[in-house]
């Protein structure tokens, strides 16, 4: 169930309340006349099936109210209600499995701000991906995994190109590209201290790393992996389901091969630049394909619901009566 909560321009209320109260995927309607302060206006609250928000949603973008007043759409996780209850019944498909495109389009456009806070977890990541690769440790690797920030920006990939965006898909792109820059050269400056102070050596970067060693040896299970861990990490990002997100970010191996790319340049290392890098690569393609080529088929599966709404709730109306 997801809760709307709309500031409406007084000429645009009449236009709203129809909308809302015609639709049977709302089972609670309130209007507050006179309440907003700014805009002017009415506040309009209503609760609405989550399987039907993407249509409802539009009707109301139509109406130009998104650019006169708001429109918060905010999931509610607990609730009472019959009426609530009977209108998820009657609404094809699964909360569940619903895509609200309006919310994992703005969350897409966050998660690919190239602020401080992305890049300081950034060149934290890195730089604890490279301190795993020195001492051998699948435990930091895992710890870097986790911290790295890069899955929203890589999942936005996928949501430009089914939605169209070119400019979200520009602003993705430059902030991975961005991202790994700035976090594999802060990296470098402080292996080549390192370097310098003797506490890290050459063999640290090509002696026998066994715990570590898939971070520079790319094969055809990274790009398998990446292309499971990605559909899996958009399915959780587009459904209300969201524990698999930590699954993902253990699963794929981008930070810790940028960490390794870092030691690789401070010590002239060229196969750990190169296999690191097509590690890099190889991971960075397969979770762009599989994001987009899941958010393509919700994206299908979705068209093919969304058109059986009318006939559900004739057949509803029919028990009813």
């Amino acid at each position: 169930m997801l809760h709307l909560r709309i500031m409406s321009p007084t000429s645009l209320t009449g236009k709203v309340v129809e909308i809302l109260e015609s639709d049977p995927a709302v089972s609670g309607l309130a209007v507050l006349r006179g309440s907003a302060v700014r805009p002017e206006g009415d506040v309009v609250l209503a609760d609405l099936a989550r399987e039907a928000a993407n249509e409802v949603l539009e009707q109301l973008r139509a109406t130009g109210l998104h650019h006169r007043g708001s429109i918060e759409v905010q999931p509610v996780h607990t609730w009472m209600s019959l009426s609530g209850y009977l209108t998820e019944l009657r609404t094809p498909g699964y909360s569940a499995d619903a895509v609200i495109w309006a919310d994992v389009t703005q969350r897409s456009y966050e998660e690919t701000e190239l602020n401080w806070t992305y890049l300081s977890f950034m060149t934290l990541a890195t730089v604890l991906a490279s301190i795993a690769i020195v001492v051998d440790s699948q435990i930091l690797i895992i710890g870097a995994m986790v911290l790295g920030p890069e899955f929203g920006a890589i999942a936005a990939l996928g949501v430009a190109l089914v939605r169209r965006r070119l400019a979200l898909f520009g602003r993705a792109l430059a902030t991975l590209v961005m991202g790994f820059t700035a976090g594999i050269a802060i990296t470098l400056v402080l292996v080549v201290i390192g370097r310098l102070l003797g506490w890290i050596t050459v063999d640290a970067v090509t002696g026998d790393r066994p715990e570590t060693a898939f971070v520079y040896t790319p094969d055809k299970w990274s790009f398998i992996v990446a292309l499971i861990a990605a559909a899996a990490g958009v399915l959780s990002l587009t459904s209300s389901k969201s524990g698999a997100l930590v699954g993902v970010f253990i699963s794929v191996t981008t930070v810790p091969a940028a960490g390794n790319i870092a030691l690789g340049l401070a010590f002239g290392v060229g196969s750990a630049i190169w296999g690191s890098t097509l590690q890099l690569v190889m991971n960075l393609a397969g979770m762009a394909i599989a994001g987009w080529a899941t958010l393509a088929l919700q994206d299908l599966v979705w068209s093919r619901v969304s058109p059986r709404r009318p006939r559900a709730e004739a057949r509803a109306r029919r028990r009813m009566l």
